[in-house]
């Protein structure tokens, strides 16, 4: 009974989280029409968060030892989320939402893999049933019949599959680095986002003046990254305190919230082929919860 109260607090936090992110898309879109493309509108909302972060959590920056020993996990926390967030958010815009996001929840399947490695979670029989039902799913909505192997055919395919697997690995590393607090976990994604984003910027000249943006625009930019602060520190307390199989089975909220609000801000359907695809992906994901392993950090 403890245990279980103990772990509503996370759970809410990663159901909470879920939500935001089954919206996010709208938002990202709106600024998207706005002229705003989607590798800016990820670099100034992170860079808010960040900076924001910088303020309120300068005491743990001031006596962060940059020497320790585990600070390389916060290296590679940053890098894999900063490349998540970009390939989920360019998916999100220029894709077909419910597609992209059930390519990116693949991620139970990298997931068991990633900690397996690094984790050491045992991998048994019911690891290797997921494994192989997220891949029919995948294989099933991909499938084309001019194709011979279903591979991504659109942009936002690959940028849903590809972000699903940093997330995945991520969200192995945040709980596998428990050396440090959230706030310095959040403080790496919020950095490594927006250095990537910066990249991706600079590099498809998509970064517009400060003077060019409107007062609206700025305001919707604020939001946002106000939000994806707060947010940040939320998922990290969950998927601090939920072990990795766990939390992304949690986070399946994200599909119902973006199944509602795709349909009814986008009129975005899907085809009786993706629908069993997904259905194979998400019971996929359903079935990881059930996975019995030793959980080597809370020993």
């Amino acid at each position: 009974m403890l245990t279980k109260q103990k772990n509503i607090v996370p759970i809410t936090a990663l159901l909470i989280g879920a939500a935001f992110w089954g919206v996010a898309w709208y938002p990202f879109r709106l600024l998207e029409l706005s002229g705003i493309r989607g590798e800016a509108s990820t670099t100034f909302t992170y860079f808010i968060a960040l900076l924001i972060g910088l303020v309120l959590f300068h005491k743990q920056i001031r006596t962060f030892n940059f020497w320790d020993k585990a600070v390389y996990l916060l290296v590679w926390i940053g890098v894999c989320s900063g490349l998540a967030n970009m390939a989920y958010i360019l998916g999100i815009i220029h894709g077909e939402v419910m597609r992209v996001l059930l390519l990116f929840y693949l991620a139970p399947l990298w997931t068991i893999l990633f900690a397996r490695v690094l984790l050491s979670e045992k991998l048994g029989l019911p690891g290797y049933w997921v494994a192989l039902l997220s891949l029919t799913g995948a294989m099933t909505m991909l499938w084309q019949p001019e194709n011979d192997f279903p591979f991504p055919t659109s942009f936002g395919d690959w940028m849903g599959l590809s972000g699903g697997i940093m997330f995945a690995l991520a969200n192995v590393l945040v709980r596998k680095n428990q050396a440090h607090n959230i706030q310095l976990k959040s403080m790496a994604i919020w950095l490594g986002v927006t250095l990537i984003g910066f990249f991706a910027s600079w590099k498809m000249e998509s970064l517009p003046f400060i003077s060019d943006i409107s007062t609206d625009i700025w305001l919707l930019l604020l939001a946002l990254g106000l939000t994806i602060f707060l947010l940040s520190i939320i998922l990290q307390y969950g998927l601090t305190h939920i072990p990795a199989n766990r939390a992304i089975v949690i986070m399946l909220f994200e599909l119902i919230v973006a199944a509602i609000a795709s349909y009814f801000l986008a009129n975005e359907t899907m085809t009786p082929k993706e629908w069993i695809g997904g259905l194979m992906i998400i019971s996929a994901t359903l079935f990881s919860a059930h996975i019995s392993y030793e959980d080597p950090i809370s020993q």
